[in-house]
């Protein structure tokens, strides 16, 4: 077979975006997985009599087994086929995910949810480095925004099925772990029906000038661009982690909101990250087409992004009602809109070391979010009240557009977008 043949860059666009449309089914059932914790959170709080602190602890194991992953996997990316790969690793999630709703104790719980962080850390390895070989740069910020939008449509289903397989016996959460754990297998079929194995062969067989790219294990790793993309990462994954699993508890036990009130409206708060993620990438794309850079574009609505988010901070002095859910739904669909530019700005680095690149930087991006997690539960343990931790996770993505914005282009570089 030829070199032509087997790229993916020339395969047809219909295919290209269907296999990103595959890409986006990953991430759901990535989320499905995820997010019963924190849809049960309450109803597991109470069973295992459990703190805020001790539910913090947990989704903490669960972020630095995800930062561990990332490094298995990352590194795994850059020399073995992908297609298979990324079978392996869903298969292990779901498995992971299953097993959850067996558990007898909090030390069961924190070894499932420890295995279901270690293997849900190679979905983006291999999902990034997939939307990089599929699309050209241009296409990139909107593949990954379909890539990504997927953990909102996850997180979408997911409280409606758990509102329907929850009664009122307090342990019936442990049905939807079953329940969400088992769809992932249904996704492998479709993968290997649709992805062929030159589609995606094993980095070690790609054409020579993409071996020759990068000097070696660590090149990518020490340059201004990458330290920029550790400080991104940090700020805008603390914040999206907090969001995510800690939005139920705030809305039940600190806003007085019903379980039934709060599985919709997380449904709903989820469509609108959903809405968020698309819209900045394809927002980036249209303004990256016109008299604007490609980099001006991303960091302008990254800037967007990063001031919807911050309207976060106002939900202290707002009272029960829809002004308070609205500014949630801003807040949410900013924190995942970063996301696409992000990793459209990690493929602008390396392609021979994308799958290190994103596992280094999921290293980052889960350390900081663990301590955080814990932070987070002991602040509201000590002050009753969720108040000064969302006060200060909502800030995060505007500190990290200053670097994006100051020191990622050069002098020449600029001379050069603007010649």
């Amino acid at each position: 077979m030829t070199a032509a043949a087997s790229n993916p860059l020339h395969r047809s666009a219909a295919w290209k975006w269907t296999i990103c449309g595959l890409l986006l089914l990953a991430s759901a059932i990535n989320y499905m997985d995820r997010q019963t914790l924190a849809n049960a959170a309450v109803r597991i709080k109470q069973e295992f009599h459990l703190s805020r602190e001790q539910y913090g602890h947990i989704e903490a194991v669960f972020a630095y087994a995800f930062a561990a992953g990332s490094i298995v996997f990352g590194w795994l990316a850059d020399r073995f086929s992908v297609r298979w790969l990324y079978a392996i690793v869903l298969t292990m999630w779901s498995l992971a995910g299953l097993a959850t709703g067996f558990v007898h104790n909090e030390q069961e719980l924190v070894w499932c949810r420890m295995a279901l962080g270690f293997f849900e850390a190679g979905h983006w390895p291999c999902g990034i480095r997939t939307t990089r070989a599929l699309l050209d740069a241009r296409e990139r910020s909107f593949g990954n925004s379909v890539l990504q939008s997927g953990t909102s449509v996850g997180a979408i289903i997911t409280p409606l099925i758990m509102g329907v397989l929850m009664t009122s016996e307090l342990s019936s959460w442990r049905t939807a772990f079953q329940v969400v754990g088992i769809t992932g297998f249904g996704w492998l079929v479709l993968w290997f029906a649709l992805v062929r194995s030159a589609d995606l062969p094993a980095p070690g067989r790609e054409e020579k000038s993409a071996q020759a790219e990068g000097a070696g294990l660590w090149s990518p790793v020490f340059i201004r661009r990458m330290i920029i993309v550790f400080v991104v990462i940090a700020c805008i994954n603390t914040t999206w982690q907090i969001l995510r699993a800690w939005l139920p508890q705030i809305l039940q036990e600190g806003n007085g909101y019903s379980e039934a009130e709060t599985l919709w409206f997380t449904s709903a708060w989820y469509l609108a990250t959903d809405v968020g993620c698309i819209g900045a990438g394809a927002l980036a794309v249209w303004l990256g087409r016109g008299r604007m850079s490609v980099h001006a574009a991303r960091v302008l609505v990254f800037a967007v992004c990063g001031l919807l988010c911050a309207t976060c901070a106002l939900t202290p002095w707002l009272a029960h009602g829809w002004g308070l859910l609205v500014v949630f739904m801003l807040a949410g669909a900013g924190a995942l809109g970063v996301f696409p530019l992000y990793h459209a700005f990690t493929q602008d680095l390396s392609g021979r070391h994308q799958g290190k690149i994103t596992g280094i930087a999921g290293v980052v991006a889960w350390v900081l979010p663990a301590q955080a997690q814990q932070f987070f539960g002991k602040l509201a343990d000590r002050t009753q009240s969720f108040d000064q931790g969302l006060m200060l996770a909502s800030c995060l993505p505007l500190i990290a557009v200053l670097p994006l914005w100051l020191f990622w282009e050069s002098k020449s570089d600029r001379h050069t977008s603007s010649s």
